[in-house]
């Protein structure tokens, strides 16, 4: 009995022609025994002996069929076609005459594993893959067309023709469909395999294979790339290909012995048949969060990662929705409704304290899907700070001054997480905007008493408060001349006044200015005082008219452009220096340039430059800031180009506002004051009495009203229509005046004014908690960094008692200072001393112990700036402090452990105090 024909697809017959291209040179028949696959090419051309050939390929299945197609060939054919015919019938069927035709008189035998040594351009086949017929006929079904099979040049093994045809099968070589090139050829593991899950057609490719075939590619995959890969395939069979990540997102609450016999029902039946055994099925769900973790961090640069994870996230959330699961599944790592019940849980616990908060943050900053919603991670870091603040002493405000400073370096910061909780979740979860408008109630009770008290100090201040005796308190008036004036030592000054910012907005600044390399300065502080932002009180009312005209005339003054202009001008003039103010209409170029010609020269010169930037007032005024909770440095028209036009010609710039505002949150106009006269304005009106939540002020800096006036400290009364924000009332925030001054480098800063790191313009309650602090050990914050400052944990320890009595006392610095520092004992030790011997010119030891202390005390991470002030407190002040880090960096990086270097872009310096201790003071063992 004949053999049973096998399956002849075109790569077998192109090799069964190369092999007799000899022979096909006076004769055009091929038999083949075996048939023909079904959908294969029958008319192709194939190179022989270096000619191309038209080929033509029969499946006949009896001696007469054969007969007519040879028959058919003579009467059609072409000089030099060939015929090949597959068949199953013997040659004693077929007869002499028509062998007699064909290439070796005979019927020709398909050897597939010569067909396949061949294709591969191999010496020699494994023998192991003798025995394998499936894999010898996948091998020759699944060639690939144009380029073939790689060539080997040697012995073809088991696993590289298993690579080769999973590669091919599955469609994981084929040319990337973006950019239309070819594709290295892909590592085999779960990584790649999920990702192919993920493809339109790939898991379809893969069930669509012969049974056997699917079973021996599962077995090589599952030693190859892992337990994880049997189980997706086992999905990808199944038809649940493009589901297995979501599935394994789900599956991962099994890990958890104590799981729900429900949830696991629920779960057990979204897999169907497929429900691996518990150790495959925990091989799989950490493959596929492995995956997700790494998309996750590609998400942040690559759109198409970032599409990827939310396809297979919101999938896993609508499944589990479907099956019942999302109330069970909420501690889940990688559900977008886990991650918004953990938001919702770190607000809930913040409102409880602010200690549980912390915990709950840390919990949901190790969620899975934190890096995909910053902003939302943002808001739950912002609930813990307002936490913080509300658990410190109840403020007061004893006069205008005390409060206008506290506003620059206190509660302005309130203000800024506040706007963010009054703003909601970005991602809309209900449960999450509950509990921080309960937040936001609590913090805005509390700046409501502040803006109370501050109203009754405002109202007696202003009675008698003028430019020469502002009673302690930086005015409006007086700022080209406290604050511009002395930086002209420095160079020209740019002033640029950006219109209604307010603290909060001034924060946002002063953080990314700092980190594109600027240095606020402040005058240095008597002894005994603590630096911090400059800030000023505005003319009354606080708005534009009074307050800006009266910031750029040097004296209290009303009214537009031109008398600004001829006001600023008249005050340098009178200084001697040349000056030229710029506003909205001659701050932008003409086509191709950022800024106007006459701009540009002015700031080429030796002249003041100031420069009107009314974006913040505009967005307020005609509701362009959406719900206004972020300010960027591009947010604002034309200050990035003057920041960098500035840092050209070397100029210190001043960043000052006329007056700050409130923001449109929920205001009312049913208040029995809207019934008197003069309200011509949204927050101040001219007739009548004062009301509950206004106040009545007069004096000489109230420049309407005839000297006065009634103005609001409640934010949310307003006169006139809504707006998205107003200014012109007695609150904190629209009386404070922040002042930004500005250099470009260290050493332009003003003979008796000192830098202004963040660490130092920050409050206590702000930043976070020195994770693993030793209160015995770690120094005074003032003591590293050259000046007083509050760490988050002692600003609760320090902050006043009710009234404004003073804090407890903390201990005496001779008990501080008995203890040894870290960075003392670091200094001291063996390890230090043999590391000193690599290091030319090593700083002194107490310059390295103070700079330990220093980040120590910052809770591991301070700005370059704020480094140097501790540099500068030993009496070692570095001009280059990136090469001064450097240097200590080979002091303590030992064995090129990162103990020590720049984060941020180089925007901060980063000490790893766990890795510090275990290289320079390890445990002894036990």
């Amino acid at each position: 009995m004949a053999p049973a024909a096998p399956r002849v697809g075109r790569r077998t017959v192109e090799a069964l022609l190369a092999t007799h291209a000899a022979s096909l040179r006076d004769r055009s028949l091929v038999l083949v025994h075996g048939h023909y696959v079904p959908g294969a090419p029958t008319r192709f051309t194939a190179t022989l002996d270096d000619e191309p050939r038209r080929i033509q390929v029969r499946d006949e299945s009896s001696v007469l069929g054969v007969i007519a197609a040879w028959q058919d060939h003579r009467d059609e054919a072409g000089p030099g076609d060939v015929l090949v015919v597959t068949t199953g019938v013997d040659d004693e069927q077929l007869g002499w005459d028509l062998r007699g035709q064909a290439v070796r008189r005979r019927t020709l035998t398909v050897e597939s594993a010569e067909v396949v040594t061949q294709r591969f351009g191999a010496t020699g086949l494994d023998v192991r893959m003798y025995g394998k017929e499936w894999l010898l006929e996948a091998l020759l079904e699944a060639e690939p067309s144009g380029t073939g099979w790689p060539r080997i040049g040697g012995l073809l093994t088991l696993d590289t023709a298993l690579r080769a045809l999973t590669v091919q099968r599955l469609g994981l070589g084929e040319a990337d469909s973006e950019s239309g090139t070819q594709t290295q050829p892909p590592t085999l593991d779960t990584d790649t395999l999920l990702a192919w899950s993920r493809t339109p057609a790939g898991p379809l490719r893969f069930a669509g294979l012969p049974a056997l075939e699917r079973a021996e590619l599962k077995k090589w995959l599952g030693d190859t790339a892992g337990p994880a890969a049997p189980v997706l395939l086992s999905l990808a069979e199944a038809g649940l290909g493009h589901d297995a990540m979501a599935l394994g997102v789900l599956a991962a609450a099994l890990r958890d012995p104590a799981v729900a016999p429900d949830t696991a029902l629920a779960i057990g039946g979204l897999f169907g048949q497929v429900m691996p055994r518990r150790a495959a099925l925990s091989a799989f769900t950490d493959a596929v969060e492995g995956t997700l973790t790494r998309w996750i961090a590609q998400a942040r640069t690559s759109l198409s990662a970032r599409q990827r994870v939310f396809a297979v996230i919101d999938r896993a959330d609508k499944l589990a929705d479907t099956a019942g699961l999302v109330g069970a599944l909420t501690t889940s790592r990688f559900l977008p409704t886990g991650f918004a019940a953990q938001l919702g849980r770190t607000v809930a616990e913040a409102r409880r304290s602010s200690a549980a908060g912390e915990m709950a943050l840390a919990d949901l900053a190790g969620h899975g899907l934190a890096a995909l919603h910053p902003d939302r991670v943002h808001v739950a870091e912002m609930a813990v700070r307002v936490a913080r603040w509300l658990e410190l002493a109840e403020p007061s405000v004893p006069t205008v001054a005390e409060g206008i400073r506290s506003q620059a370096t206190d509660w302005g910061w309130a203000d800024r997480a506040l706007t963010l909780l009054w703003a909601g979740d970005p991602g809309g979860d209900l449960a999450t905007a509950r509990e921080l408008q309960g937040l936001y109630e609590q913090g805005r009770a509390r700046r409501e008493r502040l803006d109370e008290q501050f109203a009754r100090r405002l109202t007696a201040w202003s009675e008698h408060a003028t430019a020469h005796q502002p009673d302690g308190a930086l005015v409006i008036e007086n700022v080209l001349e406290s604050v511009v004036r002395p930086l002209t030592g420095a160079g020209a000054p740019l002033i640029v006044v950006l219109d209604g910012m307010s603290c909060a907005v001034a924060i946002q600044l002063g953080a990314e200015l700092e980190r594109e390399g600027w240095w606020e300065v402040v005058p240095r502080p008597a002894e005994g005082q603590t630096a911090g932002r400059m800030s000023a009180v505005s003319m009354l009312p606080s708005v534009t008219r009074t307050s800006r005209a009266s910031l750029l005339t040097g004296e209290p003054a009303q009214g537009g452009q031109s008398v600004e202009t001829a006001g600023f001008a008249a005050f340098w003039k009178r200084r001697r220096r040349e000056a030229a103010l710029f506003h909205k209409a001659d701050v932008g170029g003409d086509s191709g340039h950022a800024l106007a010609h006459e701009l540009m020269g002015a700031l080429a010169s030796e002249a003041v430059v100031g420069v009107v930037l009314n974006t913040i007032d505009d967005a307020l005024d005609k509701g362009q800031q959406g719900r206004g909770t972020t300010w960027a440095l591009d947010d604002i028209t034309h200050l990035r180009d003057l920041l960098s036009a500035a840092r050209g010609y070397g100029r210190p710039v001043v960043l000052v506002a006329d007056h700050g505002h409130v923001l449109e949150r929920g205001s009312r106009t049913d208040s029995a004051a809207v019934s008197g006269t003069g309200a011509v304005s949204p927050r101040w009106r001219t007739g009548g009495q004062a009301e509950d939540g206004e106040t009545e002020i007069r004096g000489p800096r109230v420049l309407e009203g005839g000297g006065r006036i009634i103005a609001p400290w409640r934010e949310d009364i307003r006169y006139t229509g809504r707006r998205a924000g107003y200014h012109g009332g007695a609150s904190l925030a629209e009386m404070t005046v922040p002042v930004l001054a500005l250099v470009v480098e260290a050493e332009r800063t003003p003979k008796g004014w000192e830098a202004l790191p963040r660490e130092r313009s920050t409050p206590g309650w702000w930043r976070e908690p020195v994770p693993g602090a030793d209160p015995v050990t770690a120094p005074r914050p003032e003591a590293a960094s050259g000046g007083p400052t509050v760490s988050a944990a002692s600003s609760r320890q320090a902050a006043p008692a009710p009234g404004g009595a003073p804090p407890a006392r903390a201990a005496s610095p001779a008990v501080q200072q008995a203890a040894p520092t870290l960075g003392s004992e670091v200094v001291a030790s063996e390890v230090y001393e043999a590391q000193k011997e690599y290091v030319r010119k090593a700083p002194e030891a107490r310059v390295v112990s103070a700079v330990i202390d220093a980040l120590v005390a910052a809770g591991g991470t301070m700005s370059p700036a704020a480094l140097a002030a501790a540099i500068s407190a030993t009496g070692r002040v570095r001009r280059n402090i990136e090469g001064f880090v450097a240097t200590v960096q080979r002091l303590l990086n030992v064995e090129g452990y990162p103990v020590l270097g720049f984060v941020d872009a180089g925007h901060a310096v980063k000490l790893d105090v766990p890795l510090l201790r275990d290289q320079f003071l390890p445990k002894p063992k036990e």
